[in-house]
């Protein structure tokens, strides 16, 4: 069983079939010939979380017949995905989905339908130029990460040949200018907040470059700038795609399914022939195009108002799942965890998010109205973190703990405090952010070192729990006001806010002996 066999006049698809895959049910041959002809979306970055997601949820809109165009994947960064993921198979894949349950589901996508390399030394750029200049194109987005928005000075500098994503995009944005200042939608998929404003920061530190330089018109930064032309949307996209997994390996294997190899480029992209991603996922659009849009509400897209895909944001960043992740990770360091699913298998700390979630956090968020808060929580705590075949670790979430406290934690404690609502319903928060001055030792509940995981302010927030010994009695915990009062790390001082005495008594707590972790967790935990 190899997906190119799907290519194959002829093809018989009981075996597979019989094996639970499910197989694309439009004509790909159709769908290919009608997208290179008129194309319609555009998308860069050809990771995992694009294949798993947005091309599984087009592939699903195909499969409905009520759409007849498929996405071109365009890939800036790592050109080995192109070569070694995407070419071999015809643009074929495998999602796998990783259900809560234990088992898998396995659905063929096909509908990515052709496969670039963006970048000047290649013939693909032709290619692309091509499609910029298409009246039909109406959507590209993105999946390259933040740190793909960056604009370095030197790349300015390049003129109108820059290397990185942002400038290649204003180039291909160039050419749709001059085929007529053709409407167009640029729409981040990346999981950061405002990723709209992001891409168009990028773009426009370009354009207003060039022009600086004397190298484009004036008109080009106004095109970008007319929303009835240039639309920068926003949205939120959840969906957790590790790299591929040994266990789906071998499973597959099992099946007859050959194209199970392992993929590892040059610039360390991981990638396989198949993609394994858990069931659960969310992808809420603000609905601001200019020249239509692939329908991807068939797939399950949620398209709604800006301000609404702001509140699901901030919804899940700062209650319903983020900040669950980052307590679970403090204190599954410090307990010696090494999978998030163990993590959720004990008792203390699968109460000790429920609870911050549900008792603490809850009280102040907003309701965006596509998703129900507390339906979320549920699905991260029964189906999410829970899940077998997902391999995060408490040390990869708690990398930039400190990057991630203010939003995690301090919003919800402002709001508190501007609502006047009642402070003393938050303890486990306290609790959680009690852990850090913890955590930032370095040493697990049963003594033994470990190393925190990477953060620009370890060694400077390090430096303020320095003087702190696990088990001496009667220690002076003054330094803890140094920490406790950061505003850069909590998001405000948390004096003034009126919770630093109790994290400081709770920290007294923690440092007691070999053991208070625990002891410490059960504690607040139970009394909730």
């Amino acid at each position: 069983m190899k997906l190119n066999d799907i290519l194959k006049k002829g093809f018989d698809a009981k075996e597979w079939e019989a094996k639970g895959y499910k197989l694309p049910k439009f004509d790909l041959e159709a769908v290919a010939k009608k997208t290179h002809d008129e194309p319609t979306w555009v998308h860069f970055g050809g990771g995992n979380i694009f294949r798993a997601f947005p091309a599984a949820i087009l592939n699903d809109a195909l499969n409905t017949g009520k759409y007849d165009r498929g996405v071109i994947v365009a890939e800036t960064f790592d050109f080995e995905v192109i070569d070694k993921a995407y070419t071999p198979y015809n643009n074929l894949s495998l999602l796998v989905s990783l259900q809560s349950t234990g088992t898998i589901e396995k659905k063929v996508i096909a509908s990515v339908t052709e496969e670039l390399k963006a970048d000047y030394q290649f013939d693909d750029w032709k290619r692309l130029q091509e499609i910029f200049r298409n009246p039909s194109l109406q959507m590209i987005s993105f999946t390259i990460t933040e740190k793909g928005y960056s604009v370095a000075p030197a790349d300015l500098e390049r003129g109108l040949n820059p290397v990185l994503a942002m400038g290649k995009v204003t180039a291909l944005l160039l050419e749709r200018f001059k085929a007529g200042e053709l409407p167009l939608t640029v729409q981040s998929m990346d999981n950061c907040s405002h990723n709209g404003d992001k891409v168009k920061a990028g773009v426009f530190a370009y354009a207003e470059k060039w022009i600086a330089d004397g190298l484009v018109p004036a008109a080009f930064l106004d095109y970008l700038k007319d929303e009835t032309k240039i639309t920068f949307p926003w949205s939120m996209i959840d969906k957790i795609t590790p790299r591929p997994h040994q266990k789906v390996q071998e499973l597959l294997a099992a099946d007859g399914f050959e194209d199970n190899n392992y993929i590892e480029t040059e610039k360390h992209t991981f990638t396989a022939p198949f993609v394994n991603a858990e069931e659960v996922q969310y992808l809420v659009i603000e609905d601001n195009y200019t020249n239509g849009r692939p329908p991807l509400n068939l797939g399950g897209a949620l398209y709604t108002t800006r301000e609404t895909v702001d509140k699901v944001e901030t919804m899940k960043v700062t209650t319903c799942l983020n900040p669950l992740h980052t307590a679970m990770s403090i204190y599954g360091c410090m307990l010696g965890y090494t999978l998030i699913s163990a993590e959720m298998a004990d008792e203390d700390l699968r109460n000790f998010i429920q609870k911050i979630g549900y008792i603490e956090a809850m009280p102040v968020v907003t309701d965006p109205g596509v998703l129900n808060p507390y339906e979320f929580i549920g699905a991260v705590i029964n189906r999410r973190l829970p899940n077998p075949f997902m391999p995060d670790a408490p040390q990869r979430i708690a990398m930039d703990t400190s990057q991630k406290l203010p939003i995690r934690f301090g919003e919800t404690i402002k709001k508190y405090i501007s609502r006047g609502l009642d402070m003393s319903n938050l303890q486990l928060i306290p609790l959680t952010l009690a852990g850090y001055a913890r955590y930032l030792k370095g040493i697990k509940d049963d003594g033994t070192p470990f190393e925190p995981s990477p953060d620009p302010m370890l060694e400077e927030l390090q430096a303020i729990v320095a003087p702190l010994e696990i088990g001496k009695p009667n220690q002076d915990f003054s330094c803890l006001k140094k920490l406790y009062s950061r505003k850069d790390v909590f998001g405000l001082d948390l004096y003034e806010a009126g919770l630093g005495d109790q994290i400081e008594g709770m920290v007294k707590e923690l440092y007691a002996s070999t053991g208070a972790v625990r002891a410490t967790l059960h504690k607040y935990v139970s009394a909730r």
